[in-house]
């Protein structure tokens, strides 16, 4: 499989390349860390800007005539030896299923690949097969069609009850995949396009009877890989894998508005394991990334998990909600989450935990490691009262187990409230640990390290001064003061 974009090709993809090169000699210390990852991302954002041409948006520059595609299974099929046609205009939904079906005969020989060519593919939701990969060719494009009443319907999610915004039948996704074994999605940043703006336009005005769908969803799957590609305008989460194993996300681009584009999460690892994000770029409407594991009693009941998952070296930007969130549908569990070298940029929040009494379930063993944060509104935010039920059904005695979380090397500018830990009387949080944290503040008031029913120590000194909950520790990890005030509630909502 190729994992590279040529020089020239997709500008956020050479800086990210650059910064690998330059940070073993120049990251030395943390405010040149920030720097560099201040300039990447920024001049990223201007390359990008000056690619709109006629109100459109762009984020690729212009390049000579297209690579061949390269071989990368026992078999290559072609989509328009199917009867597809590019022009944006015809309907390509079966010509993908009989490209589909023409791979599943291939799975015992070793699967084969579908080569997308460029030009833009109009279809309907269609599925996949194991042992496939679909490659996207530079300047393909593949566009999800707008009409709903060509969109099948599916049974609810088993771990989120009776149905996410609707009771009753969901959307399936434009690309979906179930109980399936070693898929790939990949190509020369080809386009997966969910034309997502009149699914966003009914949803507002409530002209929508059934959940919408993703953009990609896998379920109950093992060996997915996602790379080099761009995902973007999706009628609701983006990529959704759900109950699988072994999922790799890989140098993939996520677009959707930063406002008015409703729950385009990014990534929605749910209910996973051992999963993979890396060398991505994302900005949407909602959560960058959301780790999720069911819905209340639902999720309980379901009882799987999501963990040993790592994410790093991202780019997110996220408006209206956070970069990488935990919840709040984390009925099952969350473990194992380790988040590092990322950048959260011009966003609402940048790393959010969010539960609520009746999610039952555990967030526990995270680990925040080099993030940057510029122009955040709030840093850190771990949240208990997130009160969105499916139903009056759950079960308030279900209370969260929140425990074991660290962050280490917290770093960025332009923040307003660096650190919101709002536990509660039921839901206490545990075990917290800072360490390395130094972040410039645009509130220059007292009560921007927000805490409330938070046990845990900081280790060394850090900046902005933590709250009075936690215990205070050197260098050498040897013990200054003990607190004697966990239960103490500064939370200011206001600021």
């Amino acid at each position: 499989m190729v994992e590279t974009l040529p020089v020239g090709r997709f500008q956020l993809q050479q800086h990210r390349l650059e910064l690998k090169r330059w940070a073993p000699a120049f990251l030395s210390s943390h405010k040149t860390l920030f720097t560099v990852l201040w300039i990447a991302a920024f001049a990223s954002v201007f390359l990008w800007q000056r690619n709109i041409v006629g109100g459109g948006f762009s984020i690729f520059g212009k390049a000579g005539p297209g690579r061949p595609m390269p071989k990368t299974r026992p078999f290559a099929l072609n989509l328009t030896d199917f009867g597809a046609v590019g022009d944006g205009v015809t309907v390509n939904t079966a010509a993908f299923e009989r490209a589909v079906l023409a791979i599943s005969k291939l799975g015992k020989r070793g699967g084969a690949q579908l080569n997308v060519p460029p030009g833009k593919w109009l279809t309907a939701p269609f599925n996949l097969t194991s042992h496939m990969t679909l490659f996207l060719a530079e300047d393909a494009e593949i566009l999800g069609i707008e009409d709903e009443r060509q969109w099948p319907l599916m049974p609810p999610l088993p771990s989120y009850g009776y149905g996410r915004e609707h009771h009753g039948p969901r959307y399936g996704s434009l690309i979906h995949g179930q109980n399936l074994k070693d898929v790939v999605i990949t190509g020369h940043n080809g386009t997966i396009n969910g034309q997502g703006q009149s699914w966003w336009k009914k949803y507002r005005q409530k002209l929508l009877n059934h959940t919408r769908g993703p953009l990609v969803q896998i379920m109950w799957s093992s060996d997915i890989v996602i790379s080099n590609i761009t995902l973007r305008d999706s009628p609701f989460w983006t990529f959704h894998p759900y109950d699988c194993k072994n999922v790799t996300v890989r140098n993939v681009t996520i677009l959707a508005p930063i406002f008015e584009a409703p729950n385009t999460d990014g990534i929605d690892p749910d209910s996973c394991d051992d999963v993979v994000i890396e060398d991505c770029y994302i900005s949407v409407g909602d959560d960058a990334i959301a780790i999720k594991s069911g819905w209340d009693q639902y999720g309980i009941s379901y009882g799987r998990p999501s963990r040993n998952i790592l994410i790093r070296n991202l780019i997110v930007r996220s408006m209206v909600s956070a970069g990488v969130s935990i919840g709040s549908e984390m009925s099952g569990g969350v473990s194992n989450v380790t988040v590092e070298n990322l950048l959260v940029w011009s966003s609402r929040r940048a790393v959010r935990i969010k539960t609520a009494v009746g999610r039952g379930g555990y967030v526990r063993h995270i680990t925040y490691r080099n993030l940057t944060f510029d122009n955040t509104r709030v840093g850190i935010v771990i949240k208990t009262d997130y009160n969105e039920h499916p139903d009056d059904d759950f079960d308030r005695k279900a209370l969260p187990i929140l425990e074991d979380i660290s962050f280490i090397g917290i770093h960025g500018q332009g923040v307003r409230v660096p650190v919101r830990i709002h536990g509660s009387e039921d839901i206490p949080v545990r075990n917290v640990m800072f360490r390395d944290m130094s972040v410039g503040i645009t509130y220059k008031k007292k009560h921007i390290f927000q805490c409330s029913f938070v046990q845990g120590r900081v280790i060394g000194t850090i900046f902005p001064a933590p709250c009075e909950n936690l215990d205070r520790y050197d260098e050498e990890e040897r013990l200054v003061k003990r607190s004697g005030s966990q239960n103490v509630t500064d939370i200011d909502y206001d600021i």
